[in-house]
């Protein structure tokens, strides 16, 4: 057949194929620009201007970046819910954002007589049960009750110390809470008495760990006042209170309102407690303290419902009856009134004056000698005030020299007993007791010394008593607050040391003979600082074997605490720990420099601190090598000299 015969049909099959060609392609156009207009215009719609869609053939691709992987998968869903989701390419990315902040550690400990809970969010490497057991352990066997949970992120800066010292704090406070974070610790907390609330606020401000804010709230239970005593007196000087007590805030308010007005100078407080007599007793001492005003001058003791009112000896007497008159009238019912218009008084102070009124004189000195002088009615009476005096002042040294006078007033005996007993709430002064008057003065550590005497006084010698105190609150002389600070602990151990080292027998830790006075006065010092957490450590040079260095530094230091337990100090603050020849001072290439670096030290650490791990434990416990016990006798050979 010709090949003509073919070409029609040939060009008609060309042009056919053509035709499907281009009307494939223009479909596929079509479906592309379909797909991305549709797919853009849902995105824009739902708020996803940030995905960018782009098409090729059949397959829809999505880039950009979604602020969160919510975002991206919405935007994906909204293209699969336009094409098929088969078609969709997903190239998108998802905004990093912001690194997760962790969480604030902290941890709520409550103890109370039930036990002790443990609430708040702790660090995952935190090792709980360690911390469960030294609590208990701390807190006597008390059982806690673990409500914490953990989050693996990274331990915080001083997280532990914080920790170790809440530890170390509840252990002494059998009724508290302690909130614990890294940088703060809140502690509220019921103590026995006020002498205990004092030494622990001293005690647990000192072991605060530095960087941690400290914040307390410690309270002591309402002590009973008895008798309930209150002395207001006015002098060329103003007012003030040698003792002050209100059984509520609105009375002690009163009371204090009552004062200034009366002139009162600087600050005052009035202790709350329990034994009121009425409950009208902020009016009768603010009626009190007005009439006391009125006179000019002098004194008011409440003692119960016993109320005195002393004037000064050159009051007018008819400014005087009236004063006592209209405070008759003026105090409630239950209180009875004793008034004293004094003749003047002299104080001679010797004992010896035949020409004034009779005298009973008791001195005591700073160095602890109480002597005792003046009138006595009789032999049994000086024997008894003696035997009284030893037993309040312990180891004060009592020197009697009292004179028999028979011929002494009612109630003599009394007025003496008090009068001693007053005088040993000071850590020196002096007391004279007359038929009419009492003066005590000196100077004393205890704060509440003034109300104290007031009330002894008040209570033996009756309300209508005349007597004067005159005591200074000297802080050298308060048992707690003259205590050293831990740093000057350290640092008055320290000075002991420079002075002359703790010396060694060689090879041993045995403590030299020369080295004892040393010991003796560190333990002097101790006496002062046992609620002050130290390390005694030992140190050796670089000569001979190190574990040996190690075990050796370990003995000398356990050596230097049990002669000090030896010597009656508590040691319950102390840990002995050997480092070896881990922290030099001095160059041990030198003989002077090995002679520094063999010593014992005495550090703070923060309570609650762990002590440093006892590498000893972990020695070579084989028999050692030749030469090992010379190699240990190098090192010590002059230690310490």
């Amino acid at each position: 057949m010709r090949l003509s015969a073919y070409l029609p049909a040939a060009l008609a099959f060309v042009a056919a194929a053509l035709a499907s060609i281009a009307a494939a392609l223009l479909t596929v156009a079509t479906i592309e620009q379909t797909s991305l207009t549709g797919v853009r215009r849902a995105l824009q719609t739902d708020g996803h201007d940030w995905a960018a869609v782009s098409v090729n053939g059949l397959q829809v691709e999505l880039r950009g970046t979604a602020p969160d992987e919510a975002t991206r998968f919405r935007a994906l869903s909204l293209a699969g819910q336009v094409v098929d989701a088969t078609r969709v390419i997903d190239a998108m990315m998802v905004d990093p954002g912001e690194a997760v902040a962790p969480p604030r550690f902290s941890i709520e400990i409550l103890r109370n007589d039930a036990g002790i809970s443990l609430i708040g969010l702790v660090p995952g490497a935190m090792d709980r049960a360690a911390v469960v057991s030294s609590i208990a352990e701390l807190s006597g066997g008390a059982e806690v009750t673990d409500l914490l949970e953990a989050a693996e992120h990274p331990v915080p800066a001083g997280w532990a110390e914080a920790l170790g010292y809440a530890m170390d704090a509840l252990g002494q406070l059998p009724r508290s809470k302690i909130s614990v974070a890294a940088d703060r610790v809140e502690i509220t907390a019921i103590t026995d008495s006020g002498d205990q609330k004092r030494e622990l606020e001293r005690s647990l401000t000192a072991a605060a760990p530095s960087g941690v804010a400290l914040t307390l709230e410690i309270s002591a239970p309402r002590p009973v006042i008895t008798p309930f005593t209150l002395r207001f007196l006015i002098d060329a000087g103003g007012g003030r209170f040698d003792a002050c007590s209100a059984h509520t805030e609105a009375g002690r308010a009163r009371i204090l309102t009552a004062a200034t007005a009366a002139g009162l100078r600087g600050t005052a407080d009035c202790t709350l407690g329990l034994g009121v007599p009425s409950p009208r007793w902020p009016d009768a001492v603010t009626a009190g303290i007005a009439a006391l005003a009125d006179l000019g001058g002098g004194s008011l003791t409440f003692s119960d419902a016993d109320v005195s009112l002393v004037a000064l000896d050159t009051t007018d007497q008819a400014v005087f009856d009236r004063v006592v008159g209209e405070l008759e009238a003026a105090l409630p019912d239950v209180f009875s009134l004793h008034s004293v218009l004094p003749e003047p008084v002299q104080v001679v102070g010797t004992g010896e004056d035949s020409a004034g009124p009779p005298e009973f004189v008791a001195t005591l000195s700073p160095e602890g000698l109480l002597q005792l002088r003046g009138r006595i009615t009789d032999g049994r009476l000086r024997s008894a005030v003696e035997g009284f005096a030893r037993a309040r002042f312990g180891t004060a040294e009592v020197r009697g020299a009292m004179r028999l006078d028979e011929g002494l007033p009612q109630g003599w005996a009394t007025r003496v007993f008090a009068a001693v007993e007053a005088l040993s709430l000071l850590g020196n002064g002096s007391v004279v007791v007359q038929p009419d008057f009492l003066e005590i003065r000196g100077a004393t550590g205890n704060s509440d010394a003034r109300a104290e005497i007031s009330r002894i006084l008040s209570a033996q010698l009756g309300g209508a008593e005349n007597f004067a105190i005159d005591v200074a609150y000297k802080e050298a002389l308060d048992p707690v607050a003259g205590l050293p600070t831990p740093e000057e602990c350290v640092a008055a151990i320290g000075a002991i040391l420079t002075a002359r080292k703790i010396s060694f027998a060689p090879g041993s830790a045995e403590i030299a003979p020369e080295a004892r006075g040393t010991v003796d006065r560190i333990a002097e010092v101790m006496q002062d600082c046992t609620a002050v957490p130290m390390e005694i450590a030992g140190h050796t040079d670089s000569q001979g074997r190190e574990s040996m260095n190690l075990n050796l530094s370990q003995e000398r230091a356990q050596a230097v605490l049990v002669a000090l337990q030896a010597r009656r100090v508590l040691t319950g603050n102390l840990t002995a720990q050997g480092y070896g020849e881990a922290v030099p001072i001095a160059d041990n290439g030198t003989e002077e420099g090995r002679e520094a670096n063999r010593r014992i030290e005495f550090t703070l650490r923060l309570r609650g601190e762990a002590a440093a791990p006892d590498e000893g434990e972990d020695a070579e416990t084989e028999a050692p090598a030749e030469g090992a016990e010379a190699d240990a006798e190098t090192e010590t050979e002059g230690a310490d000299e």
